[in-house]
C-alpha cells in the first residue's frame, strides 16, 4: 500500500526529556526568555517551547521548576506555563495523538495536589485552575481518588492548606452553575455531594466558631473570612441544580449562619480602600446571591427564612455607603430584592404604597445616580465602561441592578411605579433646566429612570422590543434627547450625549422611521467626537440602525437615504479610527464593515482611498494581533471592498491583489496563527473572481498550502480547503501539468482529513474537486487507492456524515467518469463488490442525503448506474436493479431520513479541542453552492424518464417486465408521473 507523503506523523514518536539539571538550566533560561519586552527575544523562546511541548517529561520539568527553582518569577512562570500546557494539550480528542504521554498523566495526577497545597498562594491559583481542567476531564472515571485526597486535608487544621483546597473545589464545582441537565452530572454531582456536603458543612460551622475565638486577631479573620467566602461560593454551585437532600435537611445550620454573617459588622475588617471589595463586603455579596439562589428556585423549602434575609438585606441597603468598594454587595442586594419581588408568593410583601414609595426612594434612585466613580471610568477607562455599558457585562453594578429592580416590581405594580418614578423624572429635568453646566447628572439619572422603566423586553438584535405603555419614547426623544443630538459643540457635557446616542440606539425599534432618519446626520457628526465613549457609541448606534429590516425584507434605511451623506460618513468612521484610543476600535470597525455592506454600489469610488487605508490598519495589527473582534471586522470590510468593486469590473480584482498581497505574504512568512485563516479565505474569494486561469502569483504559493504544520491546526482546514478547491477549479489543467508532482501531496491532505471523524466532510470536498476539475489522466494511477482509504475508513468507524458524503462522491464519479468506471474500480479491488455497495449502501443509506445539490448528484449519478451499466442488466446485479429505482424515487419523493443511530457519537464541528486559532468564518467571503453538473441536467426526475425510455428502446421488453414484477405500486404510480412530464414512454 502506498502512502502519501504528507502523512508522517509529527508527534508519532515522543521523544523523551531526561529529567536533569542541564535540562532544567537550559528550560530556565527559555522561560527567562518569554518574559523578555523584545519581540526578537520572546518569540523565538516561544517557538522553542512550542516545539518542546510534545516531548515526555516536558510538564515535569516545569513542575519541579515551580517548586524548586531559587528564581520566585521563574517559578510562577513555569506555574502559567504549566497551565497554559495543560489547557492546550490535556482533553484526549478522537482522531489525534495524545498529547500528554500515560506516564506524565499519571505523574501529573500523584503530585499535583500535594503541591498545589504547599505553594505560595500565587502558585497555588494557577496549580488549582490546572486541577480544575484535569478534573473537567478525568473527573470520576479517572481521577476517582481527587476528592476523597481532597478533603482529608480539612482535618489539617491548617487554613492555608484548607484554603487551596477550598479554591480548587470551587474551579472544579462552578461549572455546575452552568452545564445542561444530564444522567452524568447528575450522578458526579451525588458523587461530590456524598463525598463532599457533610465535610463542607463541618468545616463551615468550625470556621465560624474560630471567627468568634479569634474575633480580635484581624491576621486570623482575613484567612478564616477568606474562607467562608470560598465555601459560599461552593454551596452556591453544589445548590444551583437541585436542592440536594442533604442541603434541605440542613438547611437550618446554613441559613442561620448565613443570617448572621449578613449582619454581623467587625470593624477589623473594614477597609480604608474605597475602590477595592473587603473580605467582608465578598462574602455579604455572596450570601445575597446564596439567598436569591434560594428565593427563586427553592421558594418553598426557604419561606420560613425569607422574612428575615429581606429585613437584613433591606438594612443592608439602607445603611450602606455610595464608595465603589460596596458595589457588588450592593448590586447582589438589589439582585436578590428583585429576584423576590417578581415571585407571586412575594406579591404581599411589596403591594403596600409606602413600601414601593420607600424602595424607589431609598434604593432605586440613589443607585441610578451617575457617581464620580463612573465619571472616572467614562474619561479614563472607555473600554471597561462601554464592556459594562453597552455589552451588558455590568451585571454587578449598581445602575444595572436598580433597573432590573425597577422591571421586577413594574412586572405587579406598574402604575403605582411609574406614577412615583414620573415625579422624579420630572423634578431632576427641572433641577437640570435650572442650571445645565452643574445640575446635568441629574439629567442622565432622568434618562437612565425612564429607559429602565419603559424597557421591558429588550434584544441584542432589535433592541427594546416591548415598552411600558405609560411612558411616552417619542414625546421624550423630541424633548430631552433631540437637543443634546443637535447641540453644534460635539465635545460639551459627552455624558449627556453618549447618553442620547444610546437612547436612539435601545429605542430604535419603538422610534418612528422620520426620527431616526433625523438623527443619522446628527449621529455622524457625533464620529467625531473626542471622547471615546461617545464616538463609539456613535458609531455602535449607526451600525444598529443600518442593520434594521423595513416592511419588504430590505434594509429600514435605504442606500438612496443614506447619498447625501455617503461621503461624511465615511470619512468620519475612518478619522475616528485615528483618535487617541480608538485605534483598533472594534465598534468603528464594525460600523465601517455595516456601512460598505448597506452602501454596495455607492461605496466604489471611494475603495481606491479606503483600500490603502484598511490595508495599512492590516499591516499594523498583524504585528501583534490583540482585539479578535476588531481583525474580523476589518477582513469583513476588505472582503467587502473585492466583492462589490469585482462585482460591477472583475478586472479590477488584480489591483486588489496589489494592495494586499504585500501584507498577506508577511502574515504567511511570520507565521501569524490568527490571521492564516482569514487570509486564505481572502484568498479564496480573489481567486474565485478569476476567469478560468491561475495567475502566478497564485502558483507560487500552491506548494506551501501543502505543508503539514499548516494542516495541524483545527482553524486552518476550512478556509484552507476552499483555497485549494478555488486553486482546483480554476486550474485543475495547469496544476496537472506544471505541478503534477504535488499530486500526490494534495491527496496526502485528503488522507489526513478523511482519517477525522471532524474533518472528514472537508476531506470529501476536497476528493470531489479533484474529481470534477483535474484532467481524469492525472489521477488515473491513485484512484484505486482512494477507494480503498475510503473503505478503510467505513469499516473501523462508519457515520451517518461519512455515508452521506462517501454517497455524494461515488454518485459525482459516476457522472464524470461514467457508471461501468464505477462498477469497475470497485469490482477491481473486490470480486463483487459494486453489488455489496449497492445492497449495503446505497439502496438503505440515500435516504439521509440531504441538500438540493447533493440530491441531485446522487439522483444522476445512480440513473447513469441504471441505464448505462450493462452488468446491471444480465449479471447477479440484476437482482439489485428494481431496489435500486425504488430507492431514487424515494430520494425524489419521501422526506428526508435525519435519523441518526443512538450510539453514535456525534462530533461537534465547531468544539475546536484545547485552545487553538478557531476557525472565524467570515460572512462577505461567502462562496456560491457551486453545482458541478448545472445545466446540463434541469430536473433530474426527467432525466430518470428519459433515461429509462432510452434503455427500453435498447433492449425492448425488459424494463416494464421488470418493474411490473417488483416495484412497489405507489413507486410505479409517481414514475408513471415522471414518464407523462418527459412526454415517453417504456417499450
Amino acid at each position: 500500500m502506498i502512502t502519501y507523503p504528507i502523512l508522517t506523523e509529527i508527534y508519532c514518536n515522543v521523544t523523551s526529556m531526561e529529567l536533569n539539571d542541564a535540562n532544567l538550566q537550559t528550560l530556565t533560561e527559555f522561560l527567562r526568555k518569554t518574559l523578555d519586552p523584545d519581540p526578537t527575544v520572546r518569540r523565538p523562546a516561544e517557538k522553542f517551547l512550542e516545539s518542546v511541548e510534545g516531548n515526555q517529561n516536558y510538564p515535569l520539568f516545569l513542575l519541579t521548576l515551580l517548586e524548586k527553582c531559587q528564581d520566585n518569577v521563574i517559578r510562577v512562570c513555569a506555574a502559567v506555563t504549566f497551565k497554559n500546557y495543560i489547557k492546550r494539550n490535556w482533553r484526549i480528542v478522537e482522531d489525534e495523538p495524545n498529547k500528554v504521554s500515560d506516564p506524565d498523566r499519571t505523574a501529573i495526577k500523584a503530585n499535583i495536589i500535594n503541591l498545589m497545597l504547599s505553594s505560595p498562594e500565587q502558585i497555588q491559583k494557577q496549580l488549582s485552575d490546572a486541577i480544575s481542567i484535569i478534573g473537567r476531564e478525568d473527573f470520576p472515571q479517572k481521577w476517582p481518588d481527587l476528592l476523597t485526597e481532597m478533603v482529608t486535608r480539612f482535618r489539617s487544621g491548617d487554613f492555608h492548606i484548607i484554603n487551596g483546597v477550598l479554591r480548587t473545589a470551587h474551579s472544579l464545582f462552578k461549572r455546575y452553575r452552568h452545564e445542561f441537565k444530564s444522567n452524568e452530572l447528575w450522578s458526579e454531582i451525588k458523587l461530590v455531594l456524598d463525598t463532599f456536603a457533610l465535610p463542607l458543612t463541618e468545616l463551615f460551622k468550625a470556621t465560624i466558631e474560630l471567627c468568634q475565638t479569634h474575633a480580635t486577631d484581624v491576621n486570623a479573620l482575613k484567612v478564616l473570612f477568606s474562607s467562608l467566602t470560598l465555601i459560599s461560593k461552593l454551596f452556591y454551585s453544589l445548590n444551583f441544580q437541585d436542592l440536594p437532600e442533604f442541603f434541605e435537611d440542613n438547611m437550618e445550620t446554613w441559613m442561620t449562619n448565613f443570617h448572621g454573617l449578613l449582619t454581623l459588622d467587625n470593624k477589623l475588617l473594614q477597609t480604608d480602600d474605597e475602590e477595592e471589595a473587603g473580605l467582608l463586603e465578598l462574602l455579604k455579596s455572596q450570601i445575597c446571591d446564596n439567598a436569591a439562589l434560594y428565593a427563586q428556585k427553592y421558594d418553598e423549602e426557604f419561606q420560613p427564612y425569607l422574612p428575615r434575609f429581606v429585613t437584613a438585606i433591606w438594612n443592608l441597603l439602607v445603611s450602606t455607603g455610595q464608595e465603589v468598594k460596596y458595589d457588588l454587595l450592593v448590586s447582589n442586594a438589589i439582585q436578590f430584592l428583585a429576584s423576590v419581588c417578581e415571585r407571586p408568593h412575594y406579591k404581599h410583601l411589596f403591594e403596600d404604597q409606602n413600601t414601593l414609595t420607600s424602595i424607589c426612594e431609598k434604593v432605586i434612585v440613589p443607585n441610578m445616580e451617575f457617581r464620580s466613580a463612573d465619571e472616572e471610568a467614562f474619561e479614563d477607562n472607555s473600554e471597561e465602561y462601554i464592556r459594562r455599558d453597552l455589552e451588558g457585562s455590568d451585571i454587578d453594578t449598581r445602575r444595572r441592578a436598580a433597573c432590573d429592580l425597577v422591571r421586577g416590581l413594574c412586572k405587579f405594580f406598574e402604575g403605582p411605579v411609574t406614577a412615583i418614578f414620573s415625579g422624579y423624572v420630572n423634578s431632576m429635568l427641572g433641577e437640570y433646566a435650572k442650571n445645565p453646566g452643574e445640575n446635568w447628572k441629574h439629567k442622565d439619572a432622568a434618562i437612565y429612570l425612564v429607559t429602565s422603566l419603559a424597557s421591558k423586553a429588550q434584544t441584542q438584535k432589535h433592541g427594546i422590543t416591548q415598552a411600558n405603555e405609560l411612558v411616552n419614547l417619542n414625546e421624550f426623544f423630541v424633548n430631552h434627547i433631540l437637543s443634546d443630538l443637535k447641540s453644534p459643540n460635539v465635545n460639551e457635557f459627552p455624558v449627556l450625549k453618549a447618553d442620547a446616542i444610546k437612547y436612539v440606539m435601545i429605542f430604535r425599534s419603538q422610534l418612528p422611521k422620520e426620527q431616526l432618519l433625523q438623527a443619522v446626520p446628527l449621529l455622524i457628526s457625533h464620529l467625531q467626537a473626542e471622547s471615546t465613549v461617545e464616538h463609539t457609541y456613535a458609531a455602535h448606534a449607526l451600525e444598529r440602525l443600518f442593520t434594521m429590516r423595513g416592511s419588504s425584507n430590505t434594509t429600514l434605511i435605504t442606500p438612496a437615504e443614506m447619498a447625501p451623506f455617503t461621503e461624511q460618513l465615511l470619512n468620519n468612521l475612518f478619522k475616528a479610527l485615528a483618535l487617541p484610543g480608538s485605534a483598533e476600535n472594534e465598534y468603528i470597525m464594525k460600523a465601517i464593515m455595516r456601512s460598505f455592506s448597506l452602501l454596495q454600489e455607492a461605496i466604489v469610488p471611494y475603495i481606491p482611498t479606503l483600500i490603502g487605508q484598511l490595508t495599512h490598519k492590516l499591516l499594523l495589527v498583524s504585528k501583534n494581533p490583540s482585539k479578535p473582534h476588531f481583525n474580523h471586522y476589518l477582513f469583513e470590510s476588505l472582503c467587502l471592498s473585492v466583492r462589490i468593486t469585482c462585482k460591477s469590473n472583475p478586472t479590477t480584482v488584480s489591483s486588489f491583489e496589489e494592495a494586499l498581497f504585500p501584507v498577506f505574504t508577511e502574515i504567511l512568512q511570520n507565521d501569524v496563527q490568527e490571521f492564516l485563516p482569514y487570509v486564505f479565505q481572502v484568498m479564496s474569494l480573489l481567486l474565485e473572481i478569476h476567469s478560468n486561469s491561475i495567475p502566478s502569483s497564485y502558483m507560487a504559493l500552491f506548494p506551501h498550502l501543502l505543508q503539514p504544520v499548516l494542516w495541524e491546526r483545527t482553524g486552518n482546514i476550512p478556509p484552507l480547503v476552499r483555497l485549494l478547491q478555488a486553486y482546483l477549479q480554476k486550474g485543475g489543467v495547469s496544476i496537472a501539468s506544471s505541478a503534477a508532482d504535488k499530486i500526490p501531496g494534495l491527496l496526502g491532505v485528503f488522507q489526513k482529513l478523511i482519517a477525522s471523524k471532524a474533518n472528514d466532510h472537508q476531506g470529501f470536498y476536497l476528493l470531489n474537486s479533484i474529481v470534477e476539475h483535474m484532467p481524469p489522466e492525472s489521477i488515473t494511477q491513485y484512484r484505486k487507492q482512494i477507494f480503498i482509504l475510503l473503505f478503510q475508513r467505513l469499516q473501523s468507524s462508519k457515520t451517518t456524515k461519512f455515508i452521506k458524503s462517501f454517497l455524494v462522491f461515488i454518485n459525482l464519479y459516476c457522472v464524470k467518469y461514467g457508471a461501468i468506471a464505477l462498477q469497475e474500480i470497485f469490482d477491481s479491488i473486490q470480486p463483487k463488490m459494486f453489488g455489496m455497495v449497492l445492497e449495503k449502501i446505497i439502496i438503505p443509506e440515500v435516504q439521509k442525503v440531504s441538500g438540493p445539490v447533493e440530491k441531485k448528484i446522487c439522483a444522476v449519478g445512480i440513473t447513469k448506474v441504471l441505464t448505462e451499466c450493462p452488468a446491471m442488466m444480465d449479471t447477479e446485479y440484476t437482482k439489485l436493479w428494481t431496489p435500486l429505482l425504488q430507492a431514487l424515487i424515494g430520494l425524489f419523493e419521501l422526506p428526508e431520513d435525519d435519523s441518526i443511530p443512538d450510539d453514535e457519537h456525534f462530533i461537534d464541528i465547531e468544539d475546536a479541542p484545547g485552545y487553538q486559532t478557531a476557525f472565524s468564518q467570515l460572512a462577505f467571503a461567502g462562496k456560491k453552492e457551486h453545482d458541478p453538473i448545472g445545466d446540463a441536467v434541469g430536473n433530474p426526475k426527467i432525466l430518470l424518464a428519459q433515461s429509462l425510455h432510452k434503455l427500453s428502446t435498447a433492449c425492448p421488453g425488459r424494463v416494464p417486465s421488470m418493474l411490473s414484477t417488483s416495484l412497489n405500486a405507489e413507486a410505479l404510480q409517481f414514475l408513471q408521473g415522471y414518464l407523462q412530464a418527459a412526454t415517453v414512454q417504456l417499450v
